[in-house]
């Protein structure tokens, strides 16, 4: 059994999801110590026990530690995964409900569900749009088109957003599987981003005083007006149980897409909101690489299980990026090579891989 040392790097919980899908894509079993011991509330947690429990049903595993608060877990595959339909709500992992991350469930599932044969469905109830995490426009408008052109053939959808502390969002998927899909997923080479194309995005809200978007979407256009781009912002009254608001922007270059998010809260102004969704965009624009970094880190498992060499640049070396480089090496036994400082812009090279 592979041990895996969950307070690694940034000793989060992108330890325990990543090294739990390469588990259940593989096959193996995996221990996992010390989970999420740099957090200030280490151990499992909603949004993470609901993610063991997902995963083990899909590849049938059986589970030691998976409560709420463990900070040790073993997890057994007993089948390769299985396509069908799911279900999972976040809010019933704990008492008094909670507003954990559907997003970041999803990419757990993600790469299991494309080795199961046939299509799953897949509906997750929780937060869409929360802190630290992508939330549901990212992955449907940045992360997603990136897969399908590595041949992932999925969609989501939402019904409803959920914002923090009340969740209650509602988000669905489509993944299409197959037993050869690994042998199918193309490598990709983006060093380079091409000319930009366009600036779009979303002001949302809901359940708030519409002005709140209305200056959301006024600040981002002027700030964006002022440095030379030409956005379209669109203002978004999005259905939810609770109250939230958010300015995501997505820059199309001719290469790639990438996203900028910023989450409004209490007693924050909405042009602050606006502000630091144009600073994330400013600071990658201006650092001439080709991915956000955040993407960088969330396509490093899934380039590491395809055949062949990848590459990609990104704007800002991250502890979450050097992290699901290390797991990656630990599961797969694949090198992969990060050039440049960790804060800094950098280029990562993920070695071929010849058998799986």
């Amino acid at each position: 059994m592979l041990v895996i040392d969950g307070s690694h790097g940034e000793g989060g919980g992108a330890v325990l999801r990543n090294s739990l899908a390469l588990a259940a894509v593989l096959g193996i079993p995996v221990r996992i110590e010390s989970i999420r011991s740099k957090r200030p509330n280490p151990g499992l947690q909603a949004q993470h026990l609901t993610t063991v429990r997902a995963l083990a049903r899909v590849c049938r595993a059986s589970t030691e530690g998976a409560e709420l608060g463990s900070s040790a877990l073993t997890f057994r595959p007993e089948s390769s995964p299985q396509s069908g339909e799911y279900s999972w709500d976040v809010s019933k992992a704990r008492k008094g409900g909670s507003a954990g991350a559907t997003t970041l469930i999803f990419q757990a599932l993600l790469m299991p569900l494309l080795l199961a044969e046939g299509e799953s469905r897949v509906f997750l109830r929780g937060g869409t749009h929360v802190a630290w995490s992508p939330p549901f426009d990212y992955l449907d408008l940045v992360y997603l088109p990136i897969l399908r052109r590595m041949g992932i053939r999925t969609t989501i959808g939402i019904e409803r957003w959920g914002w923090y502390p009340i969740g209650g969002g509602v988000v669905t998927a489509q993944i299409r599987g197959s037993n050869a899909a690994l042998s199918d997923l193309r490598a990709l080479e983006l060093e380079e981003r091409g000319g930009l194309r366009r600036v779009f995005g979303i002001s949302a809200l809901s359940n708030l005083p519409e002005h709140i978007a209305e200056r959301q979407k006024l600040q981002a256009e002027k700030e964006l007006r002022a440095r030379g781009f030409d956005p379209e912002i669109e203002i978004v009254e999005a259905p939810a149980e609770g109250q939230g608001t958010m300015v995501f922007l997505v820059a199309e270059f001719e290469h790639v897409r990438v996203g900028f998010t910023s989450l409004g809260r209490k007693g924050k102004p909405a042009e602050t909101v606006a502000e630091e969704a144009v600073g994330e965009f400013l600071r990658h624009f201006e650092s001439e690489m080709a991915l956000d970094q955040h993407l960088a880190d969330q396509v490093v498992l899934p380039l590491a299980l395809a055949k062949g060499r990848s590459s990609f640049t990104t704007s800002r070396v991250t502890q979450h990026l050097l992290t699901n480089a290390w797991i990656v090496e630990q599961l797969l036994g694949r090198e992969i090579i990060v050039d440049g400082e960790q804060g800094e812009a950098g280029k990562v090279t993920i070695l071929g891989l010849k058998d799986v």
